[in-house]
């Protein structure tokens, strides 16, 4: 099998996950298929500062680098980016990398590197949410959206913070070997295959206010495990062991939305990811998924996400649907 040449780029203050965590994906996947070989490179050889202040070898620069031969391009982010975008040899190494690599690819705030090379102009990218405001003003000619964890616009891939960057890594590894191929990297490595780029950064169980006391945790649990189940108001009091007054108003003050704006949002994220993953009817989802009809999960959908779900599944289909 011909190897893919990966060549990761990294920065006095980068962010140490946005490295390792793809380049553990890409030695696994390599260590099963013989498929990749690997490379990091620097502005300058020699150590370089993580973010905390620890420090990793790197044997080139940029200057020791052939640019022609890459196939993808991974530029790491991290605090120290606003100064590495500023160095005019690390861009131009990156542009000259960029255009001749069959792809580019950032994580984090690798993607202002990407930018100021001149990579990324009229494209759809992401980046951290704590980041996107930044972007947005800085980079007027990107078309920018901060809600998936990763997103594809053609050759070019941009992901959100540290752990998106592995979720990243094993959607170019299954686009590159194969399903089979990602998921025995994702067992090796104990990760989800996959997180599709569609989940939001912003998901539900992931950045809402948790309960404080187990009566609310049983409840929130039980709609996560089975988003179309009947969650009114008097389910979801018994399930709590409360009256339904006492239960809205704790839940209200515990998770600082009622509980009907609160199953909604946990339905939306479940159609989300289904229309990524799947074929299926949007009637079929908006049953499955306790919306009733499919005109009442396209409403919901618009207050959500401001678009129509048959509008998000184009957009966010399954990266191997976009080759």
């Amino acid at each position: 099998m011909e190897q893919r040449r990966i060549v990761f780029v990294i920065f006095e203050g980068f962010q140490p996950l946005d490295l390792f965590g793809p380049y553990e994906v890409f030695d696994h996947a390599h260590k099963l298929t013989g498929g990749y070989t690997c490379q990091i490179t620097a502005p300058q050889p020699g150590a370089v500062r993580f973010g905390s202040g620890l420090s990793v070898h790197v044997p080139y620069g940029v200057a020791d680098v052939d640019p022609e031969g890459i196939d993808t391009v991974v530029v790491a982010g991290g605090g120290g980016v606003d100064q590495a975008r500023h160095d005019s040899a690390l861009t131009r190494w990156i542009a000259e990398a960029g255009v001749s690599a069959r792809r580019v690819t950032s994580v984090c705030s690798g993607v202002f590197l990407l930018a100021a090379a001149g990579l990324l102009r009229g494209r759809r990218v992401t980046t951290h949410w704590a980041r996107e405001q930044q972007l947005v003003r800085e980079h007027p000619e990107l078309v920018v959206d901060c809600d998936p964890i990763f997103l594809r616009d053609g050759r070019v891939w941009t992901s959100a913070g540290v752990t998106a960057g592995m979720d990243l890594a094993l959607a170019l590894v299954e686009d590159d070997l194969g399903r089979e191929v990602a998921h025995a990297v994702a067992q090796e490595m104990v990760l989800f295959l996959r997180r599709p780029g569609s989940q939001s950064q912003f998901s539900v169980p992931l950045w809402s206010t948790q309960p404080a006391t187990d009566p609310l945790r049983a409840v929130v649990a039980a709609v996560h495990a089975d988003p179309g189940a009947r969650h009114g108001i008097t389910e979801l009091a018994s399930r709590a062991g409360l009256s339904p007054r006492h239960f809205q108003r704790r839940f209200t003050a515990e998770l600082g939305v009622p509980p009907a704006t609160y199953v909604e949002g946990v339905r939306i994220e479940a159609a989300k990811r289904a229309l990524a993953e799947s074929d299926h009817p949007i009637e079929t989802l908006a049953r499955r998924y306790g919306f009733g009809t499919a005109e009442t999960l396209r409403r919901a959908f618009h207050r959500h996400v401001g678009v129509a779900p048959s509008d998000y599944r184009d957009r966010f289909r399954s990266t191997r649907e976009h080759l």
